[in-house]
């Protein structure tokens, strides 16, 4: 699934990142890597931008940058 889609009260963990976008590249630079835990903090309204949360600080990305990293549910009471 991808980052744009994820659920409020659940964390996610990235598997993969199309980084070939310079803006996924700085967005990387802040945290968004592969293994990464995320989870959603809000959204504006009509759903763009995203605040995610990531290593205990917010991160807001538009939901087109949101697109290119595919996220996977963290496996609960593990």
């Amino acid at each position: 699934m991808q980052l744009s889609a994820i659920k409020s009260g659940l964390r996610y963990v990235i598997e993969a990142i199309d980084c070939r976008d310079p803006a996924v590249q700085r967005l990387m630079m802040l945290g968004l890597v592969q293994g990464t835990e995320v989870e959603l903090g809000g959204s504006a309204l009509g759903g763009d931008p995203l605040e995610v949360r990531v290593f205990g600080n917010a991160i807001s990305l538009r939901r087109e940058q949101a697109r290119c990293f595919t996220v996977a549910p963290v496996a609960s009471g593990g």
